[in-house]
C-alpha cells in the first residue's frame, strides 16, 4: 500500500485537533485534508473522494451523526470508511455512531498509537473491497463483451438460416425483411417494449425455416396442392420448430414459436394444433397478420398479386378463403391502424416476387 497515493479526510471544527490528526497521519506518510463543519464535509468528499474519514461527532450546523448517514446514503460514497472521534464516552453515543454507518469508534483523547493502527486496519479493508469491487466489474464487462458476441452470433446464425429457407422457396430477401419490419410496426402500435420489438424483427424471418424439408415437388408445385401435398406442405411448421429447439437464445426460443404456430388461426381453424384465441403465442400471432399481407401483396406462380387496398380490404372482411375470425381483433384492430405504414415497408423493399400495385 502506498500511504503517499492514500487520501484522508479530517473533519472537526477545533482546529486545535485537525492539526494534531494531521500531523500524527502525515508523518505516516499519507496525504491529509481536512475540513471544518458537515457541510463542507460532505463537499470535500465529493471533490476529493478520499480513501478515509475521521468525522468529529460534535459539530455546530451538521453532526458527525447526520454526515455519516449522508455519506452511507450515497451510491458514491457508501463504501468510504469512517472513524467517528468525539469525546463522548456513553454506550448510547457509540450505539448511534456505529449506527450511522460508521466503522470504528475512537474517544478523545485520541491515543496515536491507536488511531494509527485503526487507520491502517481500515484503509486495508478499503483497498480489498476497492479490489473487490474492480474484479467484479471486470468479470460484469467480459459478461457483457460475451454477451454481445453471443448475441451478434444467433442474429448471424439467422440470417444464414433465413437465407437457406428463402432460396428452397418462392420467398426472397426482401421478402423476410418486409416480415421483420410489418412485425415491429403492429408491436410498436400494441405498445410492446423494445426488447419484444428487438427479438420479433430477428425471430420473424425464420417462420419458414422448415420448409428446407419439403420436397421439391410440393414446395415448387405451380398450381393447386392435392390433399396429400396440402398435409406434405402443412408439416413444414412442427418440421420448423423441431429444428430450432435446443438453443438457449430469446431470438430462437420466439423463432421456434413462430415457427410452430404461425399458420394457427384466432378461432382454431389453423394448423398444426389448431389452438384458439391466446393460446397462440403473441409473436405467432402479429407474424400471421404480417404473413398473409405479404402473401396477398406477392406474385405467386398461382396467382397475381394484389394492391395494397385490395390486400387490406381481404384481411380486414374476408374474401372466402381469408377471414377477419382468422386473427386475434387486437392485432387486426393495429392493423387496420397502420395501413399506410405497410404499404411503405412493402414498397421500400419490393421485388422479383411482389408488385408495386396500387
Amino acid at each position: 500500500m502506498d500511504n503517499a497515493r492514500i487520501r484522508i479526510l479530517v473533519v472537526d471544527d477545533e482546529p486545535r485537533n485537525t492539526k494534531l490528526v494531521e500531523a500524527i497521519l502525515s508523518r505516516e506518510g499519507y496525504c491529509v485534508t481536512s475540513a471544518g463543519n458537515g457541510k463542507d464535509a460532505l463537499q470535500a468528499v465529493a471533490d476529493l473522494r478520499p480513501d478515509l474519514v475521521l468525522l468529529d461527532v460534535m459539530m455546530p450546523d451538521t453532526d458527525g451523526f447526520s454526515v455519516a448517514a449522508q455519506l452511507k446514503a450515497d451510491r458514491d460514497t457508501r463504501n468510504i470508511p469512517i472513524i467517528m472521534v468525539t469525546s463522548l464516552d456513553d454506550r448510547a453515543s457509540k450505539l448511534r455512531a456505529l449506527d450511522s454507518g460508521a466503522e470504528e469508534f475512537l474517544t478523545k483523547p485520541l491515543d496515536r498509537a491507536e488511531l494509527i493502527v485503526r487507520t491502517r486496519n481500515l484503509l486495508r479493508l478499503k483497498e480489498l473491497a476497492d479490489l473487490q469491487a474492480n474484479y467484479a466489474r471486470m468479470l460484469e464487462e467480459r459478461v457483457v463483451e460475451r454477451s454481445l458476441k453471443l448475441t451478434h452470433s444467433y442474429r448471424d446464425t439467422i440470417a444464414a438460416l433465413s437465407r437457406a429457407a428463402s432460396y428452397r422457396d418462392e420467398e426472397t430477401g426482401a421478402h423476410v425483411l418486409r416480415i421483420s419490419h410489418y412485425c415491429v410496426e403492429l408491436a410498436i402500435d400494441l405498445g410492446m417494449d423494445a426488447a419484444f420489438r428487438e427479438c420479433i424483427f430477428y425471430a420473424s424471418p425464420m417462420h419458414d425455416i422448415g420448409k428446407i424439408a419439403i420436397p421439391d415437388r410440393v414446395l415448387l408445385k405451380p398450381g393447386k396442392f392435392t390433399a396429400a401435398e396440402w398435409e406434405t406442405m402443412k408439416t413444414h411448421a412442427a418440421i420448423g420448430a423441431r429444428m430450432l429447439e435446443g438453443v438457449d437464445s430469446p431470438y430462437i426460443r420466439m423463432a421456434r414459436e413462430i415457427a410452430l404456430s404461425h399458420h394457427e388461426r384466432w378461432d382454431g381453424r389453423g394448423y398444426p394444433e389448431g389452438l384458439i384465441g391466446e393460446a397462440i403465442p403473441l409473436a405467432a400471432r402479429l407474424m400471421c397478420v404480417a404473413d398473409v399481407y405479404d402473401a396477398l401483396r406477392s406474385r405467386r406462380p398461382y396467382k397475381e398479386p394484389f394492391g395494397h387496398e385490395d390486400a387490406t380490404r381481404i384481411i380486414v372482411s374476408g374474401d372466402g378463403r381469408t377471414s377477419p375470425r382468422h386473427f386475434d381483433p387486437d392485432i387486426l384492430a393495429a392493423f387496420t391502424r397502420i395501413t399506410p405504414r405497410m404499404r411503405e415497408i412493402f414498397e421500400a423493399h419490393v421485388d422479383g416476387a411482389a408488385e408495386k400495385a396500387a
